[in-house]
């Protein structure tokens, strides 16, 4: 069979032919289990012939969009719902994102087993109008009673309106200590950089990461029977492997521990593995909860049934090659990543078309996405080649680049 090929543009612009590798994907045992809580954080499948102002309202398939949890699903992953991943805080307003939650829950039931934590935040308060604290603690407790009256699980996400008002420290340890006192159920934290939000700089009260991370471990410890873990997204191994080795050893989601679940989208496949540092179980080791994971979702599963039997080696075979990618997707500017994401879902055949809520679509060059593509190809993530060879040849010829 010949080789598919297509013509790709360089850095410079200029279009030069590509050829597929052709290795066929990895798929996953059917029933693999996995010895790590992974959860991806799933994007959603926007409407593309809604008569919305695109820029201006949301409007999703939702259909589509729950199609992609239920494969998600299939394949042992978690979906940590309403996410950033599902542009929360860009283009997916706090009612869209309550019925998200809802939708996926509801349809989680015909998934025994199937993990589900929904973001709760204060996307919905108006930043100018927030003028205390206490602002921010009913934004936090309006969210958390709605997902919690559908018995969604929480995932506590930074709050813009927190960063814009706290003084220190002290008033992040007011306001989640509020917070978690409240919880129903254990929560993940989640500590996002300002590289994938420049609105959070500062976060927990100082610039200093050091002592950013001192203040969430005393909230933490302060918790630990309310915390299953934090999420940390700085995009560097050493600062999270410094915080997981710090977790509290007693208390968590299962009284195993606290636990730390990898953001980092560039050095996730060693984050998992683990060093095996110290007594505690969960401690020499991450748990994930990735955006990446929704693009490389058959591979991340076949990855992680092979940690499961102990062929770390395969783990790394399989997982490795999806680094270069991850960290091409997640690029500065890094909160462009989920034109990454659905670029991959579009290419694959999961949606029918490549249009973002709030126009995201536009977000990332052509150049970038034809680097994108090559190095989904090279790390045999493209299921559907044919398929993706011509979705990728009407992206160019809509850029004038025909053939």
């Amino acid at each position: 069979m010949a080789a598919l090929t297509l013509r790709l543009p360089t850095a410079s612009g200029a279009p030069q032919p590509y050829a597929l590798r052709g290795t066929a994907p990895v798929h996953p045992a059917r029933g693999t289990s996995f010895n790590r809580i992974a959860y991806s954080a799933a994007h959603v499948v926007a409407d593309p012939l809604a008569s919305i102002d695109p820029w201006l309202q949301c409007a999703v398939d939702w259909d589509a969009t729950i199609a992609y949890r239920q494969r998600l699903w299939s394949l042992g992953l978690g979906v940590a719902e309403a996410m950033d991943t599902a542009q929360r805080g860009m283009g997916l307003d706090w009612p869209t994102s309550l019925e998200l939650i809802r939708r996926s829950l509801d349809a989680a039931k015909d998934h025994p087993g199937a993990l589900v934590a929904s973001g709760c935040g204060t996307d919905h308060l108006a930043l100018d109008e927030v003028k205390s604290v206490d602002d921010v603690i009913r934004g936090y407790e309006e969210q958390m009673a709605a997902i919690e009256a559908l018995g969604g699980r929480l995932i506590v996400m930074a709050s813009r309106a927190l960063a814009r008002v706290a003084k220190g420290p002290a008033d992040y340890e007011r306001v989640y200590d509020r917070i978690l006192s409240q919880a129903r159920q254990p929560v993940v934290l989640h500590w996002l950089g300002d590289m994938f939000d420049p609105a959070l700089a500062g976060y927990w009260g100082t610039a200093d990461v050091a002592a950013a991370m001192d203040t969430a471990l005393g909230i933490i410890a302060a918790h630990p029977d309310k915390v299953d873990g934090i999420k940390i997204s700085l995009l560097d191994k050493d600062k999270e492997i410094a915080m997981r080795r710090r977790l509290p050893a007693t208390g968590g989601a299962d009284g195993r521990g606290v636990r730390m679940y990898t953001g980092d989208d560039f050095n996730y496949a060693e984050l998992i593995a683990g060093d095996g540092f110290g007594s505690a179980p969960v401690h020499g080791r991450s748990d994930a909860l990735l955006g990446i994971f929704d693009a490389i979702a058959p591979a991340a599963s076949a990855a992680l049934g092979a940690l499961a039997e102990g062929d770390e080696a395969r783990f790394h075979a399989i997982l490795g090659p999806t680094v270069p990618l991850s960290r091409h997707i997640f690029a500065a500017p890094t909160r462009f990543y989920k034109t990454g994401v659905v670029f991959m879902a579009w290419l694959n055949g999961h949606q029918s078309h490549f249009t973002m809520v709030g126009g995201q679509q536009s977000t990332r060059s052509l150049q970038h996405l034809a680097e994108l593509f090559r190095l989904a190809d090279a790390a045999n993530l493209l299921g559907q080649p044919d398929l993706a060879v011509q979705r990728m040849k009407t992206l160019l010829a809509l850029h004038g680049i025909e053939g």
